[in-house]
């Protein structure tokens, strides 16, 4: 196998999410870099419901909190906050948006167990695996 140079890892800021960041530092250790991506959904908006906050303010915050647990979660696996990346919008759409617009050699994405009717459910390690340009290396979480 041949050294990875740009390593995409993406995390959910969930349990599990220090695995996963700790697999992509770890693949790309050998002179590679790294690149902790994190997708915010976009917030599901009621044509006619009323809101406390414009939906544009509301993403902003989400946005802005993820960059901030991002930041802390690369400082706890070692790597710097320019290695953070923090994107908005559907989340299998921009993983691999950034996956071609980095040039990425590998993606490092966590996998959970699935049970009854989940496993019909098209999750994102999936999109990523079928539709990445690259290689994909799944991390098993419980």
């Amino acid at each position: 196998m041949s050294a990875y140079g740009k390593v995409l890892t993406l995390v959910d800021l969930a349990a599990g999410s220090e695995r996963v960041a700790t697999a992509g530092r770890d693949m790309a250790a050998a002179g590679g870099s790294v690149t902790l991506l994190h997708v915010v959904e976009f917030v599901p908006v009621e044509p006619m419901g009323e809101s406390v906050m414009p939906t544009v303010e509301i993403e902003q915050e989400l946005v802005e909190r993820s960059r901030t647990k991002l930041a802390a979660l690369a400082a706890q696996v070692g790597l710097p906050a320019s290695c953070c990346r923090v994107e908005a919008g559907n989340t299998k759409a921009e993983i691999l948006r950034v996956a071609g617009e980095e040039h990425t050699d590998l993606i490092v994405v966590g996998s959970r167990e699935r049970h009854g009717l989940a496993i019909l459910v098209n999750f994102t390690e999936d999109a990523v695996l079928h539709g990445a340009p690259c290689d994909v290396l799944a991390i098993r979480l419980k």
